[in-house]
């Protein structure tokens, strides 16, 4: 992936995500959808996605959803160019060993295309409902750093360190390695600990949607910190923004819209982070948030989107969160202020930005076209 330069218009490389959430928002249908149809529209996106140009393929995973690699593997399938991984995975619901050969098989697939996004996941999910150890997510994820970096070098054969807590592995040999000889692997992260260990352990970082500017310059600012600190070279390090961007005339209608995903997702433990805005309480709207989705109530039986979505009034939780706030996290509008945002972006050292899934129907050229635009100074 392209390291970042002082041409905000021309550097910054351009992304697209999905899952089948994403499939019935594109549709326009709500959540009501045919599976089948999901992973068709997906396969069908990243052909047309290759074709345009754009840079790299995101396909997300939760454990109540699809397998993620094996959509990946169709894509790879039906594209020549564009960088295909997850967006993301978790060493929890994946052990490392799986995650590896997965990849490896993925990066096959593509012939060297393939890249890994990696996260801590929801740890109520694998405890509560799933039954699983979950330990210290930051050890997990550190410690899933270095088992498949050894079982993607030439010996394929890995070992725990000394002192580990959450993995147990012993000399286990894997018998396939990636066709790159480095593959990438960018780490979601939100709080300070997790930013560090991006610093000290990944080729980039994540950021998820909706972030603010005010959280990515400070996030920024810790994990170039970080890696002045152990000495490591920042040149190239990528810097992604699932940022939904969206070329509209009529901004204030996605206001609204995105509210569902603060309710959904930034109302999790610890992602209200994402939204740090300066004259905003943030704290004291996720709270209301919170109240109105059941959302602490719910987590602690374990529970997923599905009951999320059941158990709490979404109608109250958006009513809960200000317009004006979404003004600030919502990268909508016509061209000119979209350019204008993207280079604030940029500015805080954003190199890999995320474009709104296409409607269908989309061609190639019409999105090839819509980059060129938001390229233009």
């Amino acid at each position: 992936m392209p390291e970042p330069d002082q041409t905000p218009s021309s550097s910054l490389a351009f992304c697209l995500d999905a899952g089948p959430g994403q499939w019935a928002k594109a549709q326009g249908t709500g959540e009501r959808q045919t599976y089948a149809d999901a992973v068709s529209w997906t396969v069908e996106m990243g052909r047309i996605a290759d074709e345009a140009g754009i840079d790299s393929l995101w396909l997300l995973e939760d454990p109540d959803g699809w397998d993620a690699l094996a959509v990946l593997g169709a894509v790879a399938r039906q594209t020549t160019r564009i960088r295909l991984g997850t967006g993301v995975v978790n060493p929890y619901y994946r052990h490392p060993s799986l995650i590896a050969a997965s990849m490896a098989t993925l990066d096959a697939l593509s012939d060297g295309r393939a890249f890994l996004g990696l996260g801590r996941g929801q740890p109520e999910w694998y405890d509560v409902a799933l039954g699983m150890d979950i330990g210290s997510p930051r050890h997990r994820l550190e410690e899933t750093f270095g088992l498949l970096r050894q079982w993607w070098s030439p010996e394929m054969r890995a070992s725990s360190p000394e002192g580990a807590t959450e993995l147990a592995v012993h000399g286990w040999e894997r018998t396939i390695r990636p066709v790159q000889p480095h593959l990438p692997i960018y780490l979601a992260a939100v709080g300070p600990l997790a930013l560090r260990i991006a610093a000290r352990h990944a080729d980039g970082v994540i950021f998820n949607d909706l972030s603010s500017l005010h959280f990515m310059r400070d996030a920024v600012a810790t994990v170039r910190a970080e890696m002045a600190r152990v000495g490591r070279d920042p040149a190239g390090f990528v810097v992604a923004a699932r940022s939904s961007v969206t070329v509209t005339d009529e901004p204030e209608r996605f206001y609204e819209q995105r509210k569902s995903t603060v309710a959904m997702i930034h109302a999790l433990p610890g992602m209200e982070r994402l939204l740090e805005s300066p004259g905003y309480d943030v704290g004291r709207v996720i709270a209301d948030v919170r109240s109105a989705m059941n959302t602490n109530e719910i987590l602690g039986q374990g529970g997923g989107f599905g009951d999320l979505r059941r158990g709490g009034d979404l109608e109250a939780a958006k009513r809960a969160i200000p317009t004006s706030l979404m003004e600030e996290l919502v990268v909508a509008g016509p061209v000119a202020d979209v350019r204008a945002r993207l280079r604030e972006m940029h500015a805080l050292g954003i190199t890999h930005v995320f474009l709104a899934n296409p409607k269908p129907g989309t061609t190639a050229d019409e999105l090839r076209d819509l980059v060129a635009s938001l390229r233009t100074p």
